[in-house]
């Protein structure tokens, strides 16, 4: 009889090709999914080799980064920018890949993209030179992000080289408050165990918390494993999973489809399982959380205060934290409810799904942008604007002082021209709070989608679940 296997395990095992000695490992990709920014590199060096891509059908494009989301008819005005993505388009048709064009209905962010086009599937390996592709974990998938030299290895022989992490589970059980979402779930474990806390490990997320989430959530709190280290992080499929994904553009059809799901059913961990790490959070007990440093371990409830840094015992981590309060123009003791904002960012392969603006419209409609603030929201994708739109959101939004954008990375990233100017303020629904992440100097706090949306309307961060 077979030792008990983790979900990680079995996909692990599932596309092993080769193991050496010393512990590296061949394992073979099922799909990859390329931007503009990570992949130029990668495909001259093919080139240059006289290589062609492998299994041309395996690999997606889509420019997002550098992409703009005001008048895109326009063009890109910088060189770089436009340079790269017109690389990408040209890489694409020379060697016979798919490529949503800005133009196209279905661009967005390429971790948005992958599960609405049915492209991301239980069980598979994904890989993407971009890190939060773990992102596409939500459904049962070993999702991970790579560097150039691992893309062009990808595009040339469809495997990747890799030592095999470790498995870690967090389990999320009890039921999650009023006005408590899956952003505060993984900014409270990321809080919980450091931004080091899973190096070295994948994540599988488990609890009666994490059922609960809708598939749009789960993808939430998969992308930000990379932000506690983790080279993955997962959760098993089940049935909202496989109601998600059918009848997706690229997913299984017909008797394809009844005989994937059949496997699908098999992957979770068996129940007795051993885990390297065992971390158990409690859904009843998290607030709507806030960072409120330059880490996105920096983490406090929004009823709380800003921590001071002197009552950590460690020198290195009090000089660390004290450069965070500098640089984000905080003082000890400061309320968060008290920190008023400049700009709000909803959007971002984190939180730019209809899910997301569904319920900041709930939040804001009736209401009035602070005069104060200047809001936008980004869809995460050319489909979830016209889902938007369709259902009057885009219109919420607008009556309500938001800028209503097209989409892509936007002002996750200050790749394009949605970027924060020295000093401006934040509250971003994004996934990186780093010096500069937003624009050089910029200040950024992450949020959930209703933390930010309350925000744009008071003008200061404010409970949630107050909020009526």
């Amino acid at each position: 009889m077979s030792a008990a296997r983790t979900m990680f395990d079995r996909i692990w095992d599932d596309h092993l090709i080769d193991t050496q000695p010393d512990g590296t490992s061949l394992i073979y990709v099922d799909r990859h999914l390329v931007h503009e920014v990570s992949s130029p590199q990668a495909f001259e060096a093919l080139r240059l080799a006289g290589r062609t891509v492998r299994v041309p059908e395996n690999t997606l494009a889509v420019a997002d980064h550098n992409i703009p989301t005001l008048n895109r008819a326009a063009g890109i005005a910088d060189p770089d920018s436009r340079l790269q993505v017109e690389t990408l388009e040209r890489n694409a048709a020379e060697n016979g890949i798919d490529f949503f064009a800005g133009s196209d209905r279905r661009q967005g962010i390429v971790h948005v993209i992958g599960p609405e086009q049915g492209f991301t599937l239980p069980g598979a390996t994904i890989v993407c030179g971009d890190s939060h592709t773990s992102t596409h974990g939500a459904f049962g998938a070993f999702a991970m992000g790579i560097g150039t030299s691992e893309i062009e290895h990808v595009l040339a022989t469809q495997t990747l080289v890799q030592r095999k992490p470790k498995n870690m589970r967090v389990t999320v059980d009890g039921e999650l408050p009023e006005g408590v979402g899956a952003k505060d779930i993984i900014l409270a474990i990321i809080g919980e165990i450091g931004t080091g806390g899973a190096t070295g490990h994948v994540i599988e997320y488990a609890g009666e918390a994490i059922r609960a989430l809708s598939m749009e959530g789960r993808m939430t709190v998969c992308n930000m494993s990379i932000e506690a280290g983790a080279r993955a992080g997962l959760i098993a499929p089940d049935e909202k999973t496989f109601a998600y994904l059918k009848d997706r553009p690229r997913a299984p059809k017909g008797d394809a489809w009844d005989t994937a799901v059949a496997a699908w059913r098999q992957l979770p961990s068996d129940p007795d399982a051993v885990f390297d790490r065992e971390v158990h959070l409690d859904a009843a007990a998290l607030p709507p959380v806030v960072t409120w440093g330059t880490s996105p371990e920096d983490v406090v409830s929004v009823a709380g205060s800003v921590p001071d840094p002197a009552d950590l015992t460690d020198e290195t981590q009090r000089r660390s934290k004290r450069q965070a309060l500098d640089y984000m123009g905080l003082l000890p003791g400061q309320r968060v409810t008290d920190i008023e904002l400049d700009r709000v960012f909803i959007g971002s392969c984190t939180n730019g799904r209809i899910e997301d603006l569904r319920l900041v419209a709930r939040m804001v409609e009736g209401r009035r942008v602070h005069d104060r603030v200047s809001a936008m929201i980004v869809p995460g994708s050319g489909l979830v604007r016209e889902q938007a739109e369709a259902e009057g959101l885009d219109r919420i939004f607008l009556d309500a002082g938001f800028e209503w954008r097209e989409p892509g990375c936007s002002m996750c990233l200050a790749m394009n021209p949605d970027r924060l100017e020295p000093g401006e303020r934040c509250a971003s629904t994004s996934n990186r709070n780093f010096e500069g992440r937003q624009g050089f100097r910029g200040r950024t706090h992450l949020v959930s989608p209703a933390m930010a949306a309350a925000a744009a309307i008071a003008g200061h961060f404010v409970d949630v679940r107050g909020w009526s």
